[in-house]
């Protein structure tokens, strides 16, 4: 056990060195709260631990400056937004010629047929939709799964995290399904059309899907937004077996999970789900999402629709598949998102997940480190965690605060959200042997 006062004594030295060492992000902090709500352009950006928001320059590859000149060793990558490095060149030349003509038309462009090309021989379904983020896509997925099944229920699992959806701000807590304290402004039950299990409680799934009425399990294959959960063996396979059976839809949301492999954890390492989505890194970083659907649900929405109204669904946006956001799409997915890459990425992540073993037994500590993918994280806490509830039982907010800040102090940025690392195709073995020696030295302050 690490001691409370230890923890308290690190949070007081970092948050006085993090004063010193960032006057000009203090000033520039102290100048947007005039007009910014609570200081900051979006309320993402208070959740770093620091002192006052810390601003950023630039940055590049897997390395970013802030505005008092420091640089970071970036293992966070904008929380997957920047999962294949900052600014890849071939996504910053699309942009900036795209750009020159035109950003937005409503209109398709040559682009169209190449991104869809490469998305189904990636992902290995034949049909796509663009929206602008992963949170629009999944709103529009359970819409569709709703529609074309005739159901009103989806299935979600505890800690789960699929953006902004009123639909899935459901947790279990001692058992009973509750509405997440989070959820501003809510005027209705969602618990009514929402039900909330488990992750790897397969009795609990048998049950929940049991009823009929379940039109689709929305998750991600290895939940990642409550720490990481990893599947149990064989526990997606009987998901889609159990989907199937019930006629209910799976939809793998892959937003996160596509760090897994080429062509993301369902390609990777199976099953294949009935749709899927994934959001932010697929155009490096510009914003952006798609989702993917097989042959029988794309002939099932088409039968809607032709049952329905002619007009406006509730699903898309104007900017949806802009011109801007194809074109970074088709240069990330071409050139950035490439095996090669992943060949990169994915041995430095197991030495990753490695060395952060041997730093964290050396110092007697029983931590465990999740890993799969180029995604790891450290738990800390006596053994992973299996399900939603373990996950958040497992969490030390102070301790995980004072981490995080030691290590923005010393070039060093993991995801402010528990400990979570990202590793991409341009950082390098002396990058993770630089985090681990922070964690080393933070550890040997912790624990004497």
């Amino acid at each position: 056990m690490i001691a409370d006062s230890a923890i308290a004594a690190m949070l007081e030295r970092e948050k006085a060195r993090f004063e010193a060492a960032n006057p000009k992000s203090r000033a520039l902090g102290a100048e947007a709260a005039r007009h910014w709500h609570r200081g900051v352009p979006f309320h993402w950006m208070l959740d770093w631990g620091t002192p006052f928001p810390l601003f950023a320059e630039r940055a590049e590859g897997a390395r970013l400056w802030d505005v008092d000149g420091h640089c970071y060793e970036d293992f966070c990558l904008g929380d997957t937004g920047s999962m294949f490095g900052h600014s890849p060149p071939p996504v910053a030349r699309a942009i900036a010629e795209q750009a020159s003509r035109g950003l937005t038309y409503m209109l398709a462009t040559e682009d169209a047929p190449i991104v869809a090309d490469e998305l189904a021989k990636r992902f290995g379904l034949p049909f796509w939709q663009v929206t602008s983020t992963a949170s629009e896509a999944n709103r529009a997925v359970i819409r569709w799964c709703r529609g074309i099944t005739g159901r009103d229920k989806i299935l979600v699992f505890n800690g789960c995290y699929h953006g902004a959806v009123d639909d899935v701000f459901v947790d279990l807590r001692d058992g009973v399904p509750e509405l997440r304290k989070s959820l501003v402004g809510q005027v209705y039950d969602v618990r009514e059309h929402t039900r909330v299990i488990e992750f790897n409680d397969l009795a609990a799934l048998e049950e929940a899907l049991a009823s009929g009425d379940v039109a689709a399990v929305l998750t991600e294959p290895a939940l990642t937004n409550v720490g990481m959960v990893l599947p149990d063996p064989g526990y997606l396979e009987a998901m889609r077996e159990l989907t199937s059976r019930h006629g209910t839809l799976l939809v793998f949301d892959e937003t996160h999970t596509i760090s897994s492999g080429y062509g993301g954890h369902s390609m990777t390492y199976g099953p294949k789900p009935d749709i899927f989505v994934v959001g932010k890194p697929v155009a490096g970083g510009v914003p952006c999402a798609v989702f993917g659907f097989s042959a029988e649900v794309a002939q099932r929405m088409e039968q809607l629709r032709e049952e329905g109204e002619k007009g406006h669904s509730g699903i898309g946006t104007t900017l949806s598949a802009n011109a801007l956001a194809l074109a970074a799409m088709r240069a990330n997915l071409t050139e950035v998102m490439t095996p090669a890459a992943y060949d990169h990425m994915l041995p430095l992540a197991d030495r990753l997940a490695a060395t952060l073993e041997r730093v964290i037994a050396s110092h007697g500590l029983p931590w465990p480190v999740v890993h799969v993918g180029a995604r790891a994280e450290f738990i800390c806490a006596d053994r992973a965690p299996r399900n939603g509830t373990e996950a958040r039982a497992s969490m030390q907010g102070a301790l995980e605060h004072a981490i995080h800040l030691f290590f923005i102090n010393r070039g060093v940025l993991i995801a402010p959200f528990h400990n979570m690392m990202l590793v991409s195709p341009a950082t390098t073995d002396a990058q993770v042997a630089r985090l681990a020696e922070t964690l080393d030295e933070c550890l040997g302050v912790l624990v004497p």
